[in-house]
């Protein structure tokens, strides 16, 4: 348990420290932001503020948007 909250505190303080390079994925891939916010479950409004980067995902949505996109985690994060 202690592992895993550990890991936790290290992806949000990730998150804060990196911006998402979701934008640049998609771009890669040929995706619509309007299919990964179907995917995905959010509003396109949603989807399009991570992708400008005005706000971050979850942990949580980083991970989903990671499998939906088909990529690690990792790689959908860029320094700030």
């Amino acid at each position: 348990m202690m592992r895993y909250l550990y890991v936790i505190t290290i992806l949000v303080a990730l998150i804060i420290l990196f911006m998402n390079c979701i934008k640049e994925i998609l771009e890669e891939k040929g995706i619509k932001q309007i299919w990964l916010a179907e995917k995905l479950g959010k509003s396109y409004n949603m989807v399009n503020s991570y992708v400008q980067n005005r706000r971050q995902p979850s942990v949580e949505d980083l991970y989903k948007i990671a499998d939906i996109l088909s990529v690690d985690v990792r790689v959908l994060l860029k320094k700030s």
